[in-house]
């Protein structure tokens, strides 16, 4: 079993039992969230796919961690112009792990 889920702008391909790393949402480390915006449900006997997103399907997750990926050099130049900015970012991000997909 598994579904495509969308959060963050982005979508992903999630089973139970997965961990991943999507973009930042406010919960605490430990409780549960649950994703509504479900595109697409395969349970080995049927797909279904929503217009754009199926409504009584649901996939729950537990949050492990909030944490900051590792630094990205954002490096701009101009040749001849002795011009150089150097600067750094880290994207925030939440880790979760799928803890069950339902739908009828």
């Amino acid at each position: 079993m598994f579904a495509v889920i969308e959060t963050g702008g982005k979508q992903y391909k999630v089973s139970p039992g997965d961990k991943l790393k999507i973009e930042k949402i406010e919960t605490p480390d430990g409780d549960s969230f649950v994703f509504d915006k479900i595109l697409l449900l395969n349970d080995e006997k049927e797909v279904k796919i929503g217009e754009p997103y199926l409504e009584s399907a649901k996939v729950e997750a537990k949050v492990l961690r909030q944490a900051r990926a590792k630094k990205v050099i954002v490096f701009r130049y101009h040749s001849k112009t002795r011009y150089r900015k150097k600067k750094g970012h880290r994207q925030p991000f939440t880790e979760v792990e799928i803890t069950k997909i339902s739908g009828s």
